[in-house]
């Protein structure tokens, strides 16, 4: 299998999705070349083929003249996947991309097996393998999906890549920085985070008084920010905070990939669920098969006693 994998540049710097493409190719097997619209002094560390367009005349983002630049790379390259990382400028480009040349698009895979993409379903409680029917198939990666066992290396060979048509109608003026949250988990040694197993709004209460018993933060998973049981700026995941205290507490939540990136590199994961089976399994370092309406509880007071005896 052949892959082009779209590389993201921004700032002079290489987005680090870049190297979650270049570790799905390496997951799957696949003869990987990279284009990207950016600058020769600074290009991603990977082994192979790298289209280089120059993101002074072409825009660090203009969505007319980089569909037609990728396009470019497919007919030089000839690949059976075009592979993008589901972010903002993963997400505009695709499906543009996919329009152009008539392919198939999945979007959000998290792993590939039997030769299908893998992709997740009912938040995230299920999955399914799907398979496209066209000659090439545009993908976007779940950000954290996907990750390089070591440290990215290797130098690329350069090939140039131009285009004639260099009429756009967009222009991009500037970037607008994200509005900073109003809680800053990232800073956080300790997070008790509350997902929809949980059960209803009313049980917020329960796990904030845990996270205040054991000196930590409030956090949430996005099916309880979009109920409104919490606010977003206690979010946890690639929608929300990326975090990674000293002691992560999961409470009632699944584990969907999107909340898995933003917490997995917390140094030590707790887990309270009913479900054994649930992704969140996979990073625990403990994980607690119980009801957390009845394990929570004597658990404040476990931990009440022992501040008392101090």
């Amino acid at each position: 299998m052949k892959a082009l994998l779209v590389g993201e540049y921004r700032d002079g710097k290489i987005l680090p999705s870049t190297y979650e493409l270049v570790a799905f190719a390496q997951k799957i097997g696949a003869e990987a070349a990279m284009v990207m619209i950016g600058d020769t002094r600074t290009v991603p560390k990977f082994q192979g083929q790298l289209l280089l367009a120059d993101a002074a005349t072409y825009g660090e983002y203009n969505p007319d003249a980089h569909k037609k630049l990728v396009q470019e790379a497919v007919l030089r390259k000839n690949p059976d996947i075009v592979v993008l990382a589901h972010s903002s400028y993963g997400w505009d480009l695709a499906p543009r991309i996919a329009n152009l040349l008539g392919a198939a698009q999945i979007s959000e895979v998290i792993d590939y097996a039997d030769g299908a993409f893998v992709v997740p379903v009912c938040n995230a409680k299920m999955r399914r393998n799907l398979k496209a029917k066209t000659a090439v198939t545009v993908v976007t990666l779940q950000a954290g999906a996907f990750g390089l066992a070591m440290e990215p290396e290797g130098t690329p060979d350069i090939e140039p890549l131009d285009i004639p048509d260099r009429v756009s109608s967009v222009e991009l003026v500037s970037y607008e920085a994200a509005q900073k949250a109003a809680v800053d988990l990232s800073r956080a040694d300790i997070i008790v985070s509350a997902g929809r197993g949980i059960g209803k709004k009313e049980n917020v209460a329960m796990i904030s008084e845990l996270s205040e018993a054991i000196g930590g933060q409030l956090g949430a998973s996005r099916p309880v920010v979009d109920s409104d049981w919490i606010d977003h700026s206690r979010q946890v995941g690639t929608t929300g905070q990326t975090v990674s205290p000293k002691l992560y507490i999961a409470c009632g939540i699944s584990g969907a990939i999107q909340h898995l990136a933003g917490m997995k590199k917390s140094e030590f994961i707790v887990a309270i669920n009913t479900d054994r089976d649930a992704p969140i399994s996979e990073v625990a370092d403990v994980m607690v098969l119980a009801d957390i309406k009845e394990f929570v509880p004597i658990l404040i007071e476990k931990l009440k006693a022992v501040r008392r005896s101090l």
